[in-house]
């Protein structure tokens, strides 16, 4: 098999510690998590004391001051048994990079101490009712008055929506603009006429909370804007390429956890006198999903060594998020059958696995967005 050589000694390190904490903390709780539609605000703390968020933000601000790797082995190894519950990822590598890249010093000094050490849970609300993968089209509006900006609108399936502290809301604050009418603002859940709606019950990850969020009124400070006024949708264009590259390598960690049960399974389960990994289309189906996860890897790795470069483009991401989203589902497909009437049980972590998965396809941009913007790209 080819040998990974992104990480070093340092992040193999990391990983071995990560291992201990989601094996320790996380998978003994997930299926109580699943049931209650949330993840205990008490793991978000144990998380920041262990250095486990934020880890690539400046140690000024509460981080470890690391590279992207530190992140990625921590995103992998919390796929790496199935827990898609904590929203660890969205918190550390999307909402805070926002701030970082462009809040100004009040922003950053007042949510990215608070998000590095789990006091301060966040998310980001891009997505409404209406419009889905379309940003341009949305419609919660952001009107000045005085030093504060008058937001309404609503917004849906949003990560980590029940739990957050803040959210940062993408909003038109001048509607006949398009896309360069749109701001973000830090929007903290304490400000008067900010509700969040019920906990959305999805078809896969249960554990994870996800809410609509809505804005009656919400008057957010002008200081609150993070950036400058109109830049919203350019500061979204320059970091999704990010987002969806996290969306590809976690797709990659869950497709070797499947493998891995897999193989376990069919080696101890007997059919007709013999380990159903012995039938040759059994194995030859399992050499099949090992390629595909192989010739994944060595392509998320090069993307991952391209964004420490900051060489990563938006149409290599889009491939990325594209080809191991859909890898991912099919590989989990296959293993399910392999599993036979067990693969259908909500007791198995394949059964799990499988109805989480079919979400990446879907989110950060479904993937018929992403053959869009690739085609762009021809």
């Amino acid at each position: 098999m080819i040998s990974r050589t992104l990480f070093n000694e340092e992040q193999d390190m990391l990983r071995e510690s990560a291992r201990r904490f989601m094996e320790k903390e996380v998978a003994p709780n997930h299926a109580r998590w699943e049931e209650q539609g949330y993840v205990d605000r008490s793991l978000w703390a144990q998380a920041g004391a262990a250095g486990f968020l934020c880890t690539s933000m400046p140690e000024e601000y509460g981080g470890a001051g690391a590279d992207i790797r530190f992140s990625v082995v921590l995103m992998e190894e919390q796929f790496r048994i199935g827990a898609t519950g904590p929203g660890f990822g969205l918190h550390s590598e999307i909402v805070a990079p926002y701030l970082l890249h462009h809040g100004s010093d009040y922003l950053k000094s007042k949510y990215l101490p608070a998000m590095a050490s789990g006091e301060c849970i966040t998310a980001i609300a891009m997505t409404e009712p209406g419009t889905g993968s379309d940003l341009q089209g949305v419609k919660t509006s952001a009107v000045r008055d005085g030093d504060c900006y008058v937001l309404n609108g609503s917004k849906t399936f949003i990560t980590n929506g029940w739990n957050c502290d803040m959210v940062i809301v993408v909003a038109k604050t001048d509607p006949a603009a398009g896309s360069k009418g749109m701001s973000l603002l830090a929007v903290d859940t304490s400000m008067a006429g900010f509700t969040k709606g019920k906990r959305l019950h999805k078809m896969g990850m249960s554990a994870q909370d996800t809410s609509e969020l809505f804005f009656d009124n919400v008057r957010v400070p002008v200081k609150n804007l993070i950036g400058d006024e109109g830049r919203g949708f350019a500061y979204l264009m320059q970091e999704l390429p990010w987002e969806r590259l996290q969306i590809a390598l976690t797709a990659v960690a869950a497709a070797q956890a499947a493998l891995e049960w897999t193989l376990e399974y069919t080696r101890e389960r007997r059919a007709f006198g013999k380990a159903i990994a012995d039938f040759q289309t059994v194995a030859h189906k399992l050499a099949e999903i090992k390629t595909e996860i192989e010739v994944g890897q060595v392509f998320i790795d090069r993307c991952i060594a391209l964004k420490l470069e900051d060489k990563l483009d938006a149409a290599t991401a889009s491939m990325a998020k594209y080809w191991a989203s859909e890898m991912q589902f099919k590989a989990l497909d296959q293993c399910v059958q392999l599993f036979g009437g067990y693969g259908y049980m909500h007791e198995y972590p394949i059964a799990r696995a499988w109805a989480d998965a079919r979400v990446q396809r879907i989110y950060g941009g479904t993937n018929e967005i992403m053959k869009e913007l690739i085609s762009r790209h021809l």
